[in-house]
């Protein structure tokens, strides 16, 4: 029968486990010294080493001939220990045997000395499985056990164990190991099995390892199952159910451009190759995080798993995609993700967050036939927006003796229409005498610029997010649910549209006039109005209404566009 690559290269000294040499470095002088411990407490992620290296230390101190601090590997001893049949070293697995009568058990045995060996080690993994009962019938045996008696408690929790179970222990922290030493290590073993596989291939084996030495070992142990003898690239992602990272970089052109067909399309594309939805997702995730980490560090390939070609791609992408849109997306793929994890239909969340990443999060912003929408409109992006120019409103040069003054009716939000010439006719043969039509104030709040202080609320709004959200990514937030809407002599004022937003913004106050003060020159105390749809709505309708009023005080008809 086939034994498993991480079971057939499991080390048998301390010089074969990969990244913990602090670990290595404190056990092997205990061991040269004599010095080591009666409790120790090995803590770390999966597929680390944690039982391996209980199980070289159970050798270390019952070698017959050990050399220097490493156990021989030869003798009786270390082979039984090898083979799992040593009597006087007891691995326990504590998810199964986690009561207190497992625990009488064993403080029963440890009253026996050892059998064969100088040395009576318990292995106890996934210690935090025990019960509170117990921990507290193991107390007292594991501060003070019989001088020929060692335990070494393993798990992947430890925030899980008593306090007083963590202060009996020695404990020693294992690290995730580094991509690079697991593709080393991989590398090796693949060539004393006579398998050719690619750099690139190894380099996909370990990021997808997650630091895991086991979990890094079965995913290559699958791909030599299903490629032979020859691994490449290809044979990898078919394997894990992923893409290259040439389909992310398509996906994620396609999002900001607001091309959400196209996305859609590519993604059944992805899928109908037998992709699997919620991978598909951890890997997009992982190209938005390289897009992060190039806009921001040097020599981004020292960190990322990409080919040349590609890292040329996404250094080029970086630089057109703003932080904002990144971080954006990173937070709705990461949603949807948690999501997709109890859905029945993890496409179809997928498909609805690509749509919102197309649209910028407004997904009116798509049109139904092309669904194609140019997301830098609703993003963080710096654009250039025409400001709106009010048209004058034109004289009607009337056969009387004195011409009516029509005063020009300014432009708001909502396009009052200008009066026509046929309407101001009308108005002057109703009335008999001159029509003066006084001035209308602007009747929105959203106009681009304040006129009593002649500020541009709306770029100043721009440069204040932009601003904030290089140092604050959580700043994005006001520009979803805000606006700045006046800015007056003493304050100014916004709007926000929910009460998550207004939170967040009285929060911020400070730091928001801050930024107000550096574009403005002027130190002014924040007014925020939390604004429904309603109002809102009934705001857009505030011109229309005001039209109808003007209208019926001349008796002349005007037309709201």
């Amino acid at each position: 029968m086939h034994q498993a690559l991480y079971r057939s290269f499991r080390p048998e000294t301390f010089d074969g486990i990969l990244g913990q040499e602090h670990i290595v470095k404190i056990l092997s002088n205990q061991i040269r010294s004599g010095t080591t411990g009666h409790a120790y407490l090995f803590c770390g992620t999966r597929g680390t080493g944690k039982t391996t290296t209980a199980r070289i230390l159970a050798k270390g101190v019952n070698c017959m001939a050990p050399q220097e601090y490493r156990p021989c590997g030869v003798c009786e001893n270390c082979i039984a220990i090898r083979d799992g049949v040593f009597l006087d070293v007891i691995e326990i697995d504590a998810a199964s045997n986690n009561g207190v009568d497992n625990i009488r058990e064993l403080r029963e045995s440890v009253k026996y000395p050892p059998a064969a060996g100088r040395c009576k080690v318990y292995i106890i993994d996934e210690v935090h499985m025990l019960t509170s009962g117990a921990f507290n019938a193991l107390l007292k045996t594991l501060e003070e056990p019989p001088a020929y008696v060692m335990f070494i408690l393993a798990t992947t929790e430890p925030q899980k164990l008593p306090a007083t179970i963590l202060s009996r222990c020695l404990r020693l922290d294992f690290h995730r190991v580094s991509e690079k030493l697991l593709r080393d290590g991989m590398r090796e073993i693949c060539e004393s099995l006579g398998v050719k596989i690619s750099d690139s291939a190894l380099g996909i084996i370990a990021a997808n390892g997650d630091g895991s030495v086991r979990d890094s070992l079965s995913i290559l142990d699958q791909c030599i199952a299903a490629a032979g003898k020859e691994v490449t690239r290809k044979d990898v992602l078919d394997v894990l159910g992923t893409s290259g990272e040439e389909v992310f970089i398509q996906l994620t052109d396609m999002v900001d451009q607001g091309k959400a067909a196209d996305a859609l399309l590519l993604l059944d594309r992805i899928l109908s190759e037998g992709k699997e939805v919620r991978q598909l997702m951890k890997d997009w995730i992982a190209h938005y995080r390289s897009l992060m980490l190039t806009k921001f560090i040097r020599n981004p390939e020292d960190l990322l798993n990409v080919s040349e070609e590609n890292m040329e791609r996404i250094r080029e992408q970086s630089m057109r995609i703003h932080m904002s849109s990144i971080n954006d997306s990173i937070l709705d793929l990461a949603r949807t993700l948690s999501e997709a994890k109890w859905s029945t239909q993890p496409r179809i969340l997928l498909e609805l967050c690509i749509l919102r990443l197309a649209s910028g999060g407004n997904l009116e912003n798509l049109s139904p036939g092309s669904m194609s929408h140019d997301r830098k409109k609703t993003t963080g992006k710096k654009i250039e927006k025409k400001k709106k120019e009010s048209e004058p409103v034109e004289k009607h040069s009337a056969a009387l003796d004195v011409a009516p003054d029509v005063k020009q009716v300014p432009d708001n939000d909502t396009n009052i229409k200008k009066l026509t010439e046929t309407d101001i006719d009308d108005a002057e043969q109703v009335a008999g005498t001159d029509v003066d039509v006084e001035q209308v104030p602007d009747a929105g709040t959203d106009s681009d610029q304040v006129a009593d202080t002649g500020i541009d609320v709306e770029k100043i709004w721009d440069k204040i997010l932009e601003e904030g959200e290089s140092q604050k990514t959580t700043f994005n937030v006001l520009r979803r649910g805000a606006r700045l809407v006046a800015v007056e002599e003493n304050c100014f004022r916004l709007e926000v549209g929910n009460e998550v937003t207004l939170r967040y913004a009285k929060d911020n106050a400070d730091y928001i006039s801050q930024l107000l003060e550096k574009y403005t020159g002027r130190a002014l105390k924040m007014d925020c109005v939390l604004v429904d749809q309603d109002r809102r709505a009934q705001e857009e309708k505030s011109a229309e209404e005001l039209a109808c009023e003007l209208g019926n005080c001349l008796n002349i008809n005007i037309e709201v566009k």
